[in-house]
């Protein structure tokens, strides 16, 4: 298990979140219960087996970089590579840690890089990352500043994966918690910035999904919405019949001024569009980090404007918004 005690001494610490932070252990110990996750005791084997190593330097802010390559043997590096492979796939990242590169299937610092320019500044912030896998922009946060930050994902290998990071990092105010969304309390308004980044399109319902994100922050706080696009005007949304690229969980991708409008009705102000990028086999690819398939299996070999399905291929905004 986690320690996860520094942020529960936090939370208490937090009025508008001291009674979730009592309520956290139990939900802890669940989402992290061999009953649940089969594989549990193999990954935190793979965890035990990571080599005691110092750092000698650690960047958050341009990278997730940790330590240098004369802080380990190469034997050691072996061992930490070996480790690392136990817990593929690993989807979000690249990290470096003691000269091992862990190229992972989506180059996220890339889309940081799309992100950064537009946020409020994260010096002192209270931040939730929603959907974090294995908390690659949590880090990326605590680079920029934040005084903390949260991450919740309901995948336990997900969660272990940041454990292996953090492991190397020290004190650092960013977790990982087993937890979905729907697990937090109804109207913290907790928060002064919340990331939902690769999760909108997943939800069955994408209004509700909007309110809970709105009622986590504090007023005036910043929504980053960052999700599946279609070209078009106001009010078009293609809800795919069937699978998405091959995912069975999409269920709608609305044109950007169609989702301007939808966070307007969930209550949301200023929303804005920053910026709308096709996704790239460069960007999101298949690498020994990531062995299955990848946005090149995805799209049709014949027209790569297209989805195998025929849908229009993976097009994603950023979008902007306040409480």
């Amino acid at each position: 298990m986690p320690d996860y005690a520094p942020l529960l001494a936090a939370l208490e610490a937090i009025p508008a979140l001291r009674a979730w932070g009592r309520q956290l252990p139990a939900q802890l110990e669940a989402g992290l219960s061999i009953a649940r996750w089969g594989d549990l005791p193999a990954w935190q084997a793979a965890l035990a087996r990571l080599p005691a190593l110092r750092p000698s330097a650690i960047d958050l802010r341009t990278s997730v970089r940790i330590g240098r390559a004369a802080d380990a043997t190469d034997a050691e590096r072996a061992q930490l590579r070996a480790a690392l492979l136990e817990l593929h796939p690993w989807r979000k990242g690249p990290f470096e840690l003691f000269g091992v590169q862990l190229d992972s299937e989506w180059h996220s610092d890339w889309k940081w890089q799309r992100v950064a320019p537009h946020l409020d500044d994260l010096t002192g912030r209270l931040v939730l990352d929603v959907g974090c896998g294995n908390g690659y922009y949590a880090l990326r946060m605590a680079g920029a500043g934040a005084a903390r930050v949260i991450g919740i994902d309901p995948a336990a290998r997900f969660v272990l994966q940041f454990e292996a990071i953090r492991r190397y990092l020290g004190v650092v105010p960013v977790d990982v918690l087993p937890l979905g969304i729907e697990q937090l309390p109804r109207e913290l308004a907790a928060f002064d910035t919340v990331f939902s980044m690769g999760v909108f399109y997943h939800r069955r319902s994408p209004l509700d999904h909007l309110r809970e994100l709105r009622e986590l922050l504090r007023s005036g706080g910043q929504l980053v919405l960052e999700t599946l696009v279609i070209d078009g005007g106001p009010g078009q949304v293609l809800v795919p019949e069937g699978r998405y690229a091959k995912m069975a969980n999409v269920w709608f991708i609305p044109t950007p001024a169609t989702l301007v409008s939808w966070l307007r009705k969930a209550g949301f102000h200023q929303p804005q569009v920053v910026d709308v990028t096709a996704t790239t086999t460069a960007e999101q690819h298949r690498t020994e980090w990531m062995r299955f398939e990848s946005l090149a299996d995805f799209l049709d070999p014949r027209d790569p404007g297209r989805t195998v399905e025929g849908h229009p291929a993976p097009l994603r905004a950023i979008c902007l918004a306040r409480a």
